[in-house]
């Protein structure tokens, strides 16, 4: 899907080498209709330039960096040279990613390529990009794409092809606990101890407590994001915790072994 307007400076860009020139290069911008802009040698490499078709060469895909816009004389001009690696690489990945996001909307939408042009629309609105949008909504479920303004009939057919085509990014992170109880029923107290630290109330979160060797037990947790997994495993540790302390025993949480 190729967006209206314009971009903004700043802006990572894929573009399409058009024509090389002995002062630059002309590119097409993939992501924006009708849209080109000029790489001026100055900005196509650091350093003095003997042949600029040494650098770049007509058809050859690359990613620029946006230096200045001036619709009234449609005019772009873009740097290669401030664009790192691994700014080249994430850009393109997010762009590959937004192509299959749009060819799943199109084989959904099929036969109403008006329609898909305004869900495709407000879904970039709210998220910036096609597959961070379905992306959220196969984590997060419909309530992501209502909020995004989207009808309840196209939140629930975008969701739906969300759920088939996304595989959802999860973490694993491991913590430990130790547990000590003097009690008679030490054993029993300790048990139910680590079911309450099994316990989670996220629908995403798989919480895993097992065994490793007195007194020490492993928590692993798989969640959608760091952040998620770090809150659940520091959840999961203190409830065991605060178990078997009521119980007159100890507990100690390890982050790693």
């Amino acid at each position: 899907m190729q967006r209206e307007g314009w971009p903004e400076p700043g802006e990572l860009v894929v573009c399409t080498v058009d024509q090389v020139v002995d002062f630059g290069a002309f590119v097409i911008l993939d992501e924006y209709t009708n849209k080109r802009g000029l790489i001026h040698i100055s900005e196509v490499a650091s350093g003095w330039i003997k042949y600029i078709r040494d650098h770049v060469r007509e058809g050859q895909k690359i990613v620029c960096k946006v230096l200045n816009v001036d619709p009234s004389r449609h005019h772009i001009d873009l740097s290669l040279k401030d664009v790192n690696e691994h700014q080249r690489r994430e850009k393109i990945q997010a762009w590959k990613a937004d192509q299959k996001a749009w060819k799943w909307l199109q084989m959904a939408y099929e036969g109403e390529e008006d329609h898909l042009a305004d869900v495709a629309s407000t879904l970039i609105e709210g998220y910036e990009s096609l597959y961070v949008a379905m992306e959220d909504a196969a984590v997060s479920g419909i309530d992501a794409l209502a909020e995004a303004g989207l009808s309840p009939e196209d939140a629930s057919k975008v969701l739906s092809i969300s759920q088939e085509n996304v595989k959802i990014p999860y973490v694993d992170i491991t913590g430990y606990v130790d547990l000590i109880s003097p009690a008679p029923d030490g054993i029993e107290q300790i048990k139910k101890a680590l079911k309450k630290a099994a316990r989670t109330k996220e629908d995403e979160v798989t919480l895993d407590v097992r065994y490793v060797g007195a007194p020490r037990y492993r928590i692993h947790v798989t969640a959608p994001d760091y952040k998620l997994a770090e809150g659940e495993l520091r959840k999961a540790a203190q409830a065991a915790i605060k178990s078997i302390e009521k119980e007159g025993g100890e507990g100690t949480f390890h982050r790693q072994a």
